[in-house]
């Protein structure tokens, strides 16, 4: 009854909620403590600095929320500042808002650090008594006050009553004169309560120190859908600075729905009792109010720009949160107010904050947009690392994929969309329907398309991703029809085909047989392929064909590529073991035809097994027509046989020449042809002497670093089994093989460049005896007259251009430079049987002196002149004349004479002594030093100037009439003297014009005249 009527005194004071009876308390509680006014000082500057520094707006909104809770009412707040709205000039914040007004407790509770009024209001969002003490931090004279009355709290009042008690003058001295401001509060009265703007109860009024402006309107410009969502008893809050008003408002549709200024957030909460346990180490008000809240709230827009991302307990913290939700709930906080406390009853609520959240996307609508709402492993701090944890272990049992599928049991696959709608529904999407008994899924829980395959958000939901290829490969175990599969082909026009390697394709024929794999497969083109079972091909299924498959390496078969196959040609192979052989060579000739192929172009299907005409079954390539005209000409012992009858009945001569039976000589072709490997017997063309050809061709190009190949190479077969050579070669000058006749083979090096070399056809032939039982290189074409009577003239009947291919000698200089041939061209001018002309054959020996890379064996005979005549004589009675002045000298001498210059080349090769070297050469007479006579110099500029005139020039006991090797020019006579300066010169040819002007200077000009005739 006394505390009633103190406190009816007090409201009739003007005191209704009792502060000066607080001020009483609170100082007398000081004077007899003084660390009591210390430790309030401190806690009081604690908070305001420290945990609530900047949280004024949040907390004047936090209990404009409370307030409209403890009445029941919407939720409104209004917040105003001014710039000059105090009464000094400074800026003004108020707060003013719906609910519960001022009351003594709440006047009490605000002005006792710690001590929260709302401790029993469980849906309070305010828990700790202390949110007020933000205001400190921006203002030394707050004042509250509702229609019931109005306090303030004033640090210049309340350093007059500090300064009031003794024993305090020392602490406060310390303390530069700086009191708690809300321990003390005042009543207010008459003028000095502020206005209550109508519709709302109570107003707070904060006049700003002048530090503090730019903070309070950088949290006015936050508040924002955050707050809202963190304080759901508010309806509206309005915010006026200086005359610029933004209202928010928040519109609660439907459980789950809220719309904040236009923005729709989907929120999901849960909320229940905290076991007992996890509050053993929580503060005693904490355990009074054993209640715990998560509420999730996702912009469906994304979060708004400047929304904070930090964990809201219930109002901002510090605790990072770098997912796509705002995350709002009960966690217990650090006494700095500003982090969440770790401990039990935090990881109980991040558990039930990972529940909420996977409930929340399992209520959102099924789309691939939930895969941006789900978290990643990396947290931005230890409470999101552990709020992702938890979220992340349940969302493989959450059904949040389309189906309401859970995410273990969903598969995605990164693939064209149309394949995987067609896996999925079992038919394209407006496409043709499928056939009765093809429907249904293929793969199961397969994610749509739209479902990106790589996302890592999937991975986290536990959804199994599978390549293309491995899919491509399972499909082989599908039972389905042909046109099926045509269907599914369609659907990969898009794939990266190295996916596609296994793809499962199905054969015509062999019913309902599938092979892995289109490459190597055939496409009918023209062909039939029920008619060609009998050579293993592999065609696929006429239903099932598509362009994919050509693309992954099918073959577009017409005739000759079916021909071409692999399975063909090992058909043809194996034509003598086949348990029917009529049907592959049926089958074989069947193509043959149908691809219209020149004979000899595919060499191998000689191989083909044939019926002869004996019964017997042959290689086509062993079997003659009938009229062929190698039943002629090859000789009695030849393996071959005659085509059987019936069969060229039915196929006709072409057909069976293009599949290798003889009409005439079969020809062997290959491509890239290995020299060095044929040399070796390494590779085969089965060509009588090829390695010796290739062996040939070798010396010809010379050492190289890769072995040369010829590129295309083309020979005729079977020539030593010929008989007839004359018939023979009346039929190798007709086409086809002619070419490889008269035709050289062309060799690439490894640096690019190409060489022409002999053909194989037209080596083989220049070395056996095929021209009238000779060799052709024993005979020459009429026209080089150099040749005559070493070489016969060609036999008549065949063209040039082939006789020069079989190695008919056409001149001297092409037999020069053949391989060889300065060595034939030396065993026969030694052959006795043969007869050369005087005339012909200085000649020669200066063309074989002059073949810079003749190569020779020295001859045990030479061709000679003795005395002038032409003889074979044994080479060690010869000599090389290597000038015309010893000829007096060496009667009865056989010599061996080559143009001037010669005759030490021609020596070496001869092995052959000169003849200059044979004679003792004294010059025996007396003569006289003369001037060569000045007329000579208009022939040989080069003259000497004196000579010796002999009367009688005798050398070695002979005369002769001239003589050079001793150094000096001996002459006797004008001819003498004419042919020693003509030598001397190494002007031989001019030796008779130096004579004729020697007799008489006279006739010079007309002799000069004649020459400028000379060709």
């Amino acid at each position: 009854m006394r505390d009633d009527a103190a406190k009816d005194d007090a409201a009739r004071d003007g005191d209704p909620f009792g502060t000066r009876a607080l001020r009483e308390r609170v100082l007398r509680a000081w004077s007899e403590s003084p660390a009591r006014f210390r430790e309030d000082a401190n806690t009081e500057e604690d908070f305001a600095l420290g945990g609530y520094r900047d949280r004024v707006v949040v907390e004047l909104a936090q209990n404009a929320a409370d307030a409209a809770l403890r009445a029941a009412v919407p939720g409104r707040l209004r917040l105003t500042l001014r710039a000059g709205g105090g009464s000094e000039g400074g800026a003004v914040l108020t707060a003013a808002n719906a609910g519960a007004p001022l009351d003594e407790a709440g006047v009490e509770a605000l002005s006792t650090l710690r001590a929260s009024s709302k401790r029993d209001d469980a849906g309070s969002v305010g828990r700790f008594g202390v949110g007020f003490a933000a205001v400190v931090a921006v203002s030394d004279r707050p004042a509250i006050a509702s229609r019931t009355g109005g306090v303030v709290w004033s640090r210049e009042r309340a350093r007059e009553l500090v300064e009031g008690v003794p024993v305090l003058a020392d602490e406060l001295a310390r303390r530069g004169g700086h009191v708690p401001l809300l321990r003390l509060p005042f009543a207010l009265a008459g003028a000095e309560l502020p206005d209550i703007p109508a519709g709302l109860d109570t107003v707070v009024r904060l006049p700003l120190r002048g530090d503090a402006v730019e903070s309070v309107q950088r949290q006015l410009e936050q508040v924002g859908a955050a707050l809202m969502l963190a304080l759901p008893a508010l309806e509206s809050v309005a915010i006026d600075v200086d005359g610029d008003v933004r209202e928010l408002t928040a519109e609660r549709r439907e459980p789950g729905e809220v719309v904040i200024d236009g923005g729709v957030w989907r929120t999901a909460e849960a909320h229940g009792e905290i076991p007992a346990a996890l509050l053993e180490d929580r503060p005693v008000e904490e355990r009074a109010r054993p209640f715990w809240q998560v509420r999730w709230a996702l912009p469906e827009s994304g979060l708004p720009e400047g929304v904070p991302g930090v964990v809201h307990a219930p109002t901002p913290s510090d605790e990072r949160l770098d997912l796509p939700a705002l995350l709002i709930a009960s966690f217990p906080l650090a006494p700095d107010r500003r982090h969440v406390a770790p401990g039990p009853l935090t990881d109980f609520l991040v558990e039930r904050a990972a529940e909420t959240y996977v409930r929340l996307l399992g209520e959102l609508p099924v789309s691939p947009r939930v895969l941006r709402l789900v978290p990643g492993p990396v947290g931005a701090g230890e409470l999101d690392a552990k709020v992702r944890r938890g979220i992340r272990e349940r969302l493989p049992e959450a059904p949040l994929l389309p189906h309401r599928t859970r995410g273990r049991d969903a598969v995605a696959m990164d693939a064209p969309a149309p394949f995987i709608e067609f896996l999925a529904h079992g038919a394209v999407p407006g496409g043709e329907e499928s056939e009765p008994g093809e429907e249904g899924v293929v793969v199961a829980g397969l994610l749509p398309p739209e479902w990106p395959a790589r996302d890592p958000a999937l991975a986290a939901l536990g959804v199994r991703r599978v390549e293309l290829a491995d899919v491509i490969d399972e499909l082989a175990a599908v039972d389905r029809g042909p046109a099926w599969w045509h269907r599914l082909y369609g659907t990969l026009a898009e794939a990266a085909t190295d996916a596609l390697g296994a793809l499962p394709v199905p054969l015509a024929g062999d019913a309902g047989r599938i092979v892995r794999g289109p490459r190597g497969l055939l496409i009918a083109d023209g062909v039939d392929p029920g008619g060609l079972d009998a050579l293993g091909l592999r065609f696929v299924h006429p239903e099932a064909v598509h362009p994919l498959l050509a693309r992954l390496g099918a073959v577009e078969a017409g005739p000759r590529a079916v021909l071409g196959d692999a399975a063909v040609r090992a058909a043809v192979e194996e034509s003598f073991e086949a348990d029917d052989p009529d049907a592959v060579a049926e089958a074989v000739l069947g193509l043959v035809a149908a691809a219209h192929i020149d004979p000899g172009e595919e060499s191998w299907l000689a191989d083909l097994a044939l019926p002869g005409d004996d019964g017997d079954l042959y290689p086509a390539g062993e079997l003659l027509l009938p009229e062929s005209p190698l039943r002629d000409l090859m000789a009695d012992d030849a393996p071959f046989g005659v085509v059987d009858g019936e069969v060229l009945e039915r196929w006709g001569a072409e057909v069976l020449a293009a599949a290798g039976v003889l009409d005439g000589f079969a020809l062997a072709r290959g491509e890239d042809v290995n020299l060095t490997g044929l040399a070796d017997a390494a590779e085969t063309l089965e060509l009588d002497d090829e390695d010796r050809w290739a062996d040939d061709v070798l010396r010809r190009i010379g050492p190289q670093d890769l072995p040369p190949l010829v590129p295309e190479f083309v020979a005729v077969r079977d020539l030593e089994l010929v008989d007839d050579w004359a018939a023979a070669l009346r039929l190798l000058s007709r086409p086809p093989w002619r070419a490889a006749v008269v035709d050289p083979a062309h060799a690439t090096l490894h640096n690019g460049r190409r060489v022409a070399v002999p053909s194989y056809t037209a080596w083989w032939l220049s070395r056996h005896p095929v021209l009238d039982g000779r060799r052709p290189g024993e005979f020459r074409l009429g026209g080089d007259e150099a040749l005559t009577g070493l070489y016969d003239i060609a036999p008549e009947g065949l063209d040039e251009r082939l006789l020069l291919a079989l190695g008919v000698r056409t001149s001297l200089d092409d037999l020069l430079n053949e391989p060889g041939g300065a060595q034939e061209l030396l065993d026969r001018l030694g052959d006795p049987g043969r007869s050369v002309p005087r005339a012909h054959l200085g000649e020669l020996w200066t063309a074989l002196a002059d073949a810079r890379e003749a190569e020779v064996e020295a001859p045990d005979h030479v061709r000679a002149v003795v005395d002038g005549k032409v003889e074979v004589v044994d080479a060690a009675d010869a000599l090389v004349l290597d000038g015309p002045d010893v000829l007096p000298l060496l009667q009865g001498q056989p010599l061996v004479i080559a143009a001037q210059g010669r005759h030490e080349r021609l020596a070496e090769l001869l092995d052959l002594p000169l003849a200059g070297d044979e004679v003792p050469g004294v010059v025996q007479s007396q003569g006289e030093k003369r001037s060569v006579p000045d007329v000579v110099a208009a022939v040989l500029p080069e003259t000497p100037a004196h000579y010796i005139a002999h009367e009688r020039l005798v050398v070695d006991g002979q005369h002769v009439p001239w003589w050079t090797r001793d150094g000096e020019i001996h002459a006797s006579g004008p001819g003498g003297l004419a042919r020693a300066l003509a030598w001397s010169t190494e002007n031989w040819a001019d030796r008779l014009m130096v004579e004729a002007v020697l007799h008489d200077p006279e006739v010079l000009p007309r002799l000069l005249a004649e020459s400028d005739l000379e060709p």
